[in-house]
């Protein structure tokens, strides 16, 4: 199962740099206090470095690897140190100025991107939410984080993000857990527009659009949402976070997963009777 905590993988990482610096010392035959030495600080930061307990900056890669006579494996080190550094951002930090940047800020990705593979357990997938959808789920980030009102704004530039689904030569297979359906975001009426907005985007070329059943026995458990670029890279937002992950072993085993959700969905009319039932329901 891919990890469902951010922090544990940036841990790993973060863990997985400190054992290479290590193996770097100790091929260069010098102690952790020779090392500091060399790179003029303390023996204590050499130690916090080397167990993972300080995260390095990328100067002090660079100075670790000229004192071991290792300058050629600088900038790999530090092109992980970075790695490591992107995989985990605080949605304090994005979301800082309000919600609409954050939207923006995907545009090129988005645009780039050819095949998109989405899985959704909690809400509809941003590319197919309505504004009254949207305007609901956005304002309850908005209030639970505590962030500049800028809802408004932001639907907007989600909307617009949203046209190339009709646009250009992408592709989008979206898988969402039944309970999607029912998790009711916004009125009774603003529930049924977003419901019968999924009749309608089932209907274009780009889009395949799968519901898994609440009552199917199940071959893959319910995991955190995520989207897949291009096989590439996957982006998913637990509560406290937004995480990117490029490693190809870990985009694997999305993609797998994935795979595995779309197998357990149902598509065409069953995926039809499934969203019908949901709205009847909320008449």
């Amino acid at each position: 199962m891919p990890p469902t905590s951010p922090s544990s993988r940036v841990e790993a990482a973060r863990k997985a740099l400190a054992g290479r610096l290590r193996e770097i010392r100790l091929d260069a035959g010098i102690t952790k206090r020779e090392l500091a030495a060399r790179c003029e600080w303390s023996e204590a930061k050499s130690s916090r470095i080397e167990n993972a307990r300080t995260a390095p900056s990328d100067e002090d890669i660079r100075s670790w690897c000229c004192a071991c006579g290792a300058e050629d494996l600088a900038p790999d080190l530090v092109a992980a140190n970075r790695d490591a550094d992107s995989m985990y951002v605080q949605w304090r930090r994005l979301q800082r100025t309000g919600l609409k940047r954050l939207q923006q800020s995907t545009v090129p990705l988005y645009k780039r991107t050819r095949n998109f593979k989405v899985y959704c357990h909690n809400v509809v997938p941003g590319f197919l939410q309505t504004p009254g959808y949207a305007t609901a789920l956005l304002r309850a980030i908005a209030a639970f984080r505590d962030l500049p009102d800028d809802v408004a704004e932001a639907v907007r530039a989600r909307t617009d993000r949203s046209r190339i689904i009709r646009e250009g030569d992408h592709r989008f297979a979206i898988v969402v857990e039944e309970a999607v359906l029912r998790y009711r975001l916004g009125d009774a009426g603003v529930m049924s527009g977003q419901l019968g907005h999924l009749l309608s985007v089932m209907d274009l070329p780009a889009v395949s659009l799968g519901v898994i059943p609440a009552d199917i026995e199940r071959t893959m458990w319910p995991i955190e949402s995520f989207t897949i670029f291009d096989d590439g890279r996957v982006d998913h937002e637990p509560l406290s976070a937004s995480v990117k992950i490029t490693a190809p072993d870990e985009v694997g085993q999305y993609v797998k997963a994935f795979g595995e959700m779309h197998r357990q969905a149902v598509y065409g009319a069953e995926a039809r009777a499934l969203i019908l039932r949901a709205i009847e329901v909320l008449h």
